[in-house]
């Protein structure tokens, strides 16, 4: 479960960032409002998550899907360069999000009662 509530904060995080652009930088209350909400929910899961999964794997994991997230949403949103050096940099934090999951050991049940 505690894998699945750091996805969700990933998301979260891509929704913040997406929103620090569609606020203005926090310029626009509405957008801004949202932003700060995704913000704010997207550490309190990182902080669920972190019960059980080791810090560095769940903070790694977490800004990755951020920052692949941003990436893929600023091209197709905000129109940036979709170069293949940016791509292939985009790939391999995909591998290291990946590696790191298969590398991490999976919590103890005792461990995983703590978060559910």
């Amino acid at each position: 479960m505690a894998w699945v509530i750091l996805v969700v904060a990933g998301l979260l995080e891509i929704g913040w960032a997406v929103g620090l652009k569609l606020s203005d930088g926090l310029s626009k209350p509405v957008p801004a409002m949202l932003t700060i909400i995704a913000m704010i929910a997207s550490m309190v899961l990182l902080g669920v998550a972190v019960r059980t999964l080791p810090l560095g794997t769940a903070y790694a994991i977490w800004t990755g899907i951020g920052a692949v997230g941003a990436v893929i949403l600023g091209i197709f949103l905000f129109h940036e360069p979709a170069t293949a050096g940016r791509l292939l940099c985009v790939a391999a934090i995909v591998g290291g999000i990946i590696g790191l999951k298969l590398l991490t050991p999976t919590p103890a049940p005792a461990a995983q009662a703590k978060v559910d």
